[in-house]
């Protein structure tokens, strides 16, 4: 697995309205130590491909993922996306989940699989592997059987992998480092947050990577026996509502651990 620990800019998303903005948020990214991004989170009518390129080479990083177009884009846009990934020499691309009719009817999962399994192979077609990405839902069942079980036996294994979610596995009561190692090669980035508790709430909340209860050894040896790609550090939300400080406490402890 790539040791350049990256950031998935969803988590600064609210610093990245601007042009102007973007850069600087790129730039302090890199001065925590990050190495890599996963673009997603932006407006592409503001953060343009030329704002992105000017960002990540000014602040010296690689986009190494990208999940910044909506899933209704690629079915209609897909040479349009094609030509953005490989501006950015990116060749990982992906969906940050599913659509609403693939949630928990049969027959809209069928249809994505179907969609999005062409989709995928064009991309192959193209230098680029296509990735889903994980939340909860994914282990609800229809007619007995996870989606994400779905989505996993009637996909192009050459074609279609995943992004897989650290958190939102311990969140839907799956343990993250099995369903790496069932995966195996079809995981090509992880995304790494950590899980809290908030004993006045009795609740769960995500927070940063080695600051709550999941098992980070064994998840991060999981991820280089399957041949993961890299790993991207993400906060959908923050407890101290900074997140580029989030990002930065996540470094710093996997770093302690030799990781970066």
């Amino acid at each position: 697995m790539d040791k350049r620990l990256g950031a998935q800019l969803y988590t600064v998303r609210n610093l990245m309205k601007t042009p102007e903005d973007f850069c600087d948020t790129m730039k302090k990214i890199s001065e925590i130590g990050y190495k890599t991004v996963q673009l997603s989170g932006i407006d592409n009518s503001i953060i343009t491909l030329d704002v992105v390129k000017k960002g990540v080479e000014e602040a010296n990083l690689e986009v190494i993922c990208a999940q910044n177009f909506k899933p209704n884009e690629f079915p209609n846009d897909i040479d349009m996306i094609i030509d953005y990934y490989k501006a950015l020499n990116c060749n990982i691309a992906g969906v940050g989940g599913g659509n609403n009719e693939m949630r928990d009817n049969m027959e809209g999962l069928k249809a994505y699989i179907n969609q999005y399994n062409t989709i995928a192979r064009k991309l192959k077609d193209n230098g680029i592997t296509f990735t889903y990405h994980n939340h909860a839902f994914e282990f609800y069942k229809l007619d007995g059987k996870y989606i994400m079980d779905y989505l996993i036996e009637e996909t192009d294994p050459d074609a279609f992998g995943f992004v897989l979610d650290a958190y939102w596995l311990s969140f839907a009561g799956i343990d993250p480092t099995e369903h790496i190692e069932k995966l195996g090669k079809r995981c090509k980035i992880i995304h790494l947050k950590d899980m809290m508790v908030l004993p006045a709430q009795n609740k769960v909340e995500m927070c940063e990577v080695m600051e709550g209860n999941l098992n980070w050894d064994k998840i991060i040896a999981a991820c280089e026996k399957a041949g993961v790609v890299a790993a991207m550090v993400e906060q959908d939300t923050c407890v101290n509502g900074k997140p580029l400080e989030s990002l930065k406490i996540s470094y710093k402890n996997l770093a302690k651990k030799g990781f970066c």
